[in-house]
């Protein structure tokens, strides 16, 4: 997420008690995970296996648990615990703001927009004009919907993260200061699960129509006409190009992306990026005339191994 104004680094390292490597008045404009920073972010890391992607990667500021050389042009944090300081940093500019009624005073609804009975609408959140959503929806703070989008009953759009850090003592949560975007013209089914980035946006395409029951984890991006059926899981960091279809029940991992125009066939589970233009089924997920040709030669297991015993 970015700063409502320009912050030094001095005013960062003292908010999270922590020394720090580059210049006091260094720029910082926001604090983002490291597949979403823009320069002028701070990103963290925590573990070795990541030092070098985190000090390469677009961020101006890394906060980090170990003082290691500072790339030009950088700048540094150090911190025992990245993690902690991260969640400081969240609390400190998105704290947590108390819900008085079940329309905020700070939401602005377009003209022609139809809110059913029911519907909570938090903090900050932004409707187009001639939306209609229908009783018991959800909709978090910050969230913003664009024009001529309908949400059916029980969906839930700005959820947490679901992103938990192992300690041991408990597992400790990664708390949520992003967004969920809907663009236009875009159909939510009931009862699904639409996740706020953890400090980005979950992005849901323009034209898009989603089926009941679909769960879409945080920082995900959506693109415009895309159809998705019933009981779809779709995890966290994903990226589904425009026009693809992925029919009921299909399960799609963290970090990949789908390609433009991909069709995804039921009960599907999606491990590895996809190339676009193609159809694909089983699990983990191939080119279905292949999948096919697999299963057509499984079946023919028990008949050669009869004809092996009658040969003995």
């Amino acid at each position: 997420m970015k700063f409502s104004e320009i912050q030094s680094l001095a005013s960062i390292a003292e908010l999270l008690q922590c020394d720090y490597v580059g210049p006091p008045d260094f720029p910082v404009s926001g604090f983002n995970e490291i597949h979403v920073v823009t320069s002028g972010d701070i990103v963290f890391v925590d573990h070795p296996k990541y030092y070098d992607k985190a000090l390469a990667c677009a961020a101006s500021v890394v906060l980090i648990n170990k003082r290691v050389d500072c790339p030009q042009g950088k700048a540094l944090l150090i911190s025992e615990d990245p993690f902690a300081g991260f969640n400081k940093l969240k609390e400190h500019f998105r704290p947590f703001e108390r819900a008085n009624n079940l329309c905020s005073d700070t939401a602005v609804i377009g003209k022609g927009t139809v809110i059913q009975p029911g519907v909570f609408v938090g903090n900050h959140v932004t409707i187009g004009e001639d939306c209609l959503i229908h009783p018991n929806v959800i909709i978090y703070d910050h969230t913003i919907i664009g024009d001529r989008v309908t949400v059916h009953s029980g969906t839930v759009l700005g959820a947490d993260a679901f992103y938990y850090k192992n300690r041991p003592e408990a597992y400790d949560q990664l708390k949520s200061s992003g967004r969920v975007v809907v663009q236009n013209d875009v159909h939510l089914g009931a009862l699904c699960t639409i996740d706020k980035g953890v400090s980005g946006d979950t992005i849901i395409g323009a034209g898009t129509k989603i089926d009941n029951q679909v769960h879409v984890g945080h920082d995900t991006s959506i693109g415009s006409k895309c159809l998705i059926a019933a009981q779809t899981g779709i995890a966290g960091c994903v990226v589904i190009q425009d026009q693809v279809t992925i029919w009921g029940q299909v399960g799609i991992t963290s970090a990949i992306t789908i390609g433009k125009g991909a069709v995804i066939y039921a009960q599907s589970g999606v491990s590895k990026s996809l190339e676009g233009n193609k159809t694909y089924y089983g699990t983990p997920a191939e080119e279905f005339r292949k999948k096919y040709k697999e299963m057509a030669a499984i079946r023919q297991i028990p008949e050669l191994i009869d004809q092996l015993k009658k040969m003995k």
